[in-house]
């Protein structure tokens, strides 16, 4: 279903962007302008549930802060609204809840009356989101929805044979929508059997309800992490000036004011525990033994380092099995902290599926999947999510040359296999299928998974997760291609990442939703050397951008990043970009600080306004050529350049969508990748990249950093197979 997208009204975004900040007075809620709105006419959202008289208790809630008139107004909302008895339920709990940290949350008495006007303000924007969703988008699978509270929900279809509410949509798992899709002229109405439930628990509190997860939980209370994760926000309010879009567009861009934090846990249940002999915290500490006692064999952060952080007495090489369960380089700390990131991620946010709400166009056409790389809490170690077929999700999945292939120079358009030139199944052999992640569509698992916290996520294994020697050795031993919104967590921890322009908008007030605008002091990782900078996200578009969206900036800019780590050894270093007239020429740095003294200049600066068949590039229409464009590829390697990926899609409006058509699009020409340098890294090194501006009289050419790529050179050199294009 095409949804018919309207202007979203200038007081909604302020909603938005005063929940993303946690305020919680009723005057976060300011009336609409009415003066500048049009005001909708025929039933509206409002008028819907105030003739309903199963929602008065709702429509109570919406009109004590005052977002009654918002959904009166002109705009466009998915509105889930609980009934009286679903709200009296609700408050029941609440008041008899024995672990409220204020009593009785907050209420004066067990009413409708009783609730607080901060909790009032939560319930309704957690009920409340922008943008259309049916039942037909959030059934099946499932799917994500903002709220305005700032927070995602999950949607799935109710598949317990024995429910009366089978085939009907859930959210959260708890409320299910008895009436749906009642269309009203500013969006459209789901009412709900329950309210959402919504935890207000830190992830470790939350996770320690769950008795599914008891061996797990009383692990990460042993070894300290547990105390790692009760951060939910940075310790600063964030204030930037210049908000406007480039000089050709001088409209306002949203710009977060706060910094969420956020973790996501991996968790092996008991009943995979028992599986494998585990049914105690003795047991799973006998087994962390074993699986890491001789980690220092593959595990290059503990022979390069010496010692952990928090061990100063001598050198060790081997990990520490003994009770100091806190110690990093302790077995059960390891075991613990290889299952824990930095970023907090709804399942359907793990890795950018097709079937979500941000989720216009499919950039993994032609025969590649979904896969994302994420740095763990265990110092300087990444583990790979993949999909390699279907909605399955597993972590450290292994086959081997799992990215080059021995099909390149055939004409995939003519054969129309959506699986070619990714190579025969006979060179990609499965070694390890990885560790499954359940999801909530599973119809076999007997625990809770894709568990919604106060700061992030938890999911639940089918397997024993381990870092391993497979991991660095095997795994990780391929092309390894990290997209600058995953790296920097910030993007996700702050719902920006797999934001669409409708969700954006209404961040801005109706405003442009194309981009974001960001402080220069918003990322941990990213340093800027020069108040001229500009920091900006383009959202999820129809762009020749890794997973549809790209990090970019203008001004007379001079920043470094730090890159994600990777496992020892020496790799080729690559960079993403797209040729561009309004580009800029650029200057490239490593180093191991953002020190300026600790740069090392890399190759001569890059002019990225050249055109892309510039002699100096020399790229082609690589479908006219016999060979598919293989010597022009290697032409281009001498000259330092490569294609961009063959995944990508064309803009919708010069394809119809099939195959062959968008093979044959010239559209893989349209981006390159810039080869950097060939060096050594070292996985306890950190490593940032500086881009800077030698233009000095530019003040507003564009960069970008899209996504970068390391390859180990035996992959890059290898004599009988070459790199697939994906």
């Amino acid at each position: 279903m095409k949804n018919n997208t309207k202007n979203i009204i200038s007081c909604l975004g302020l909603i938005g962007l005063i929940s993303l900040m946690g305020l919680s007075q009723v005057s976060c809620n300011p009336e609409p302008d009415e003066s500048d709105l049009f005001t909708a006419t025929g039933e509206t959202a409002a008028d819907f549930i105030k003739r309903k008289a199963d929602l008065t208790s709702f429509d109570y809630i919406l009109s004590r802060v005052r977002l009654d008139r918002n959904l009166s107004s002109y705009g466009e909302y998915t509105c889930f609204a609980p009934t009286n008895e679903a709200i009296q339920l609700y408050i029941d709990s609440l008041w008899n809840d024995p672990e409220a940290t204020i009593e009785h949350n907050s209420m004066t008495e067990q009413s409708l009356e009783g609730l607080s006007d901060s909790l009032c303000n939560d319930i309704a924007r957690y009920h409340l989101a922008t943008g259309i969703h049916n039942t037909i988008e959030m059934g099946g699978g499932g799917s994500t929805v903002n709220t305005m509270l700032g927070r995602p929900v999950q949607t799935a279809s109710v598949t317990d044979t024995s429910s009366v509410y089978r085939g009907l949509v859930i959210i959260e798992k708890q409320a299910v929508i008895v009436e749906a899709d009642s269309v009203v002229t500013n969006g459209i109405v789901h009412v709900l059997n329950r309210v959402i439930p919504r935890s207000t628990r830190l992830i470790v509190d939350e996770l320690e309800r769950h008795t599914d997860y008891s061996i797990f939980v009383e692990a990460l209370k042993l070894t300290g992490l547990a105390d790692s994760m009760t951060q939910s926000k940075k310790n600063a309010t964030y204030t930037i000036t210049d908000i406007k879009d480039t000089d050709t567009n001088k409209s306002d861009l949203y710009h977060p004011e706060e910094c969420k934090i956020a973790y996501t846990i991996f968790a092996e249940p008991d009943d995979v525990l028992r599986s494998k002999g585990i049914n105690s915290i003795n047991d799973l500490i006998a087994y962390a033994n074993n699986a890491y006692a001789n980690a220092g064999t593959w595990y290059d952060y503990l022979t390069e380092k010496g010692l952990w952080s928090n061990v100063t007495q001598s050198y060790e090489t081997t990990v520490s099995t003994g009770s100091d369960y806190t110690s990093r380089n302790n077995a059960l700390n390891m075991f613990v902290a290889y299952h824990i990131l930095y970023a907090g991620m709804p399942q359907n946010e793990l890795l950018y599926e097709s079937g979500n709400r941000w989720y216009n166009y499919w950039n993994y056409v032609n025969g590649c999947r979904p896969f994302d790389y994420y740095e763990t809490m265990l110092p300087h170690t990444i583990m790979k999510i993949w999909s390699p077929a279907g909605t399955q999700l597993y972590i450290n999945r292994y086959r081997t040359l799992n990215t080059l292939t021995d099909e390149l120079g055939t004409d995939t358009a003519e054969s129309n296999d959506p699986n070619a030139l990714t190579g025969t199944y006979g060179i990609h052999e499965l070694i390890s299928p990885g560790v499954r992640i359940a999801r909530t569509s599973d119809t076999n698992i007997t625990f809770e998974t894709n568990i919604s916290t106060f700061n992030g996520y938890i999911h639940g294994l089918r397997d024993m997760l381990v870092y391993d020697s497979q991991v660095p050795k095997g795994v990780l031993h391929e092309r390894l291609r990290f997209d600058s919104t995953t790296f920097l967590v910030e993007f996700i921890n702050n719902g920006i990442r797999m934001a669409n322009s409708t969700e954006v908008s209404a961040l801005n007030g109706g405003g442009s939703g194309a981009r974001v605008a960001f402080p220069l002091n918003y990322f941990d990782n990213v340093v800027s050397y020069t108040d001229d900078n500009r920091f900006r996200y383009n959202v999820k578009g129809a762009y020749n951008a890794w997973q549809s969206d790209t990090f970019q900036g203008w001004g007379k800019y001079d920043l470094a990043i730090k890159l994600p780590p990777v496992p020892t050894g020496i790799y080729e270093f690559r960079i993403f970009y797209t040729p561009m007239s309004h580009g800029g020429m650029m200057q490239f740095f490593m180093g191991t600080s953002p020190s300026l003294g600790a740069m090392q200049a890399l190759d001569i600066p890059l002019d990225v306004r050249i055109p892309i068949d510039d002699p100096r590039i020399g790229s082609t229409t690589f479908y006219e050529e016999d060979d598919m464009g293989i010597a022009t590829d290697a032409a281009l390697r001498n000259r330092g350049y490569m294609r961009g990926l063959f995944s990508y899609m064309d803009h919708p409006e010069n394809h119809d969508g099939s195959v062959e058509l968008n093979q044959r699009s010239d559209k893989r020409n349209a981006s390159l990748r810039k080869i950097m340098c060939r060096q050594l890294f070292k996985q306890s090194e950190d490593y940032w990249f500086r881009i800077k501006s030698v233009i000095k009289d530019a003040a507003d050419l564009k960069w970008q950093f899209d996504y970068i790529e390391f390859v180990p050179v035996d992959i890059v050199d290898n004599d009988t197979y070459l790199e697939d294009w994906y």
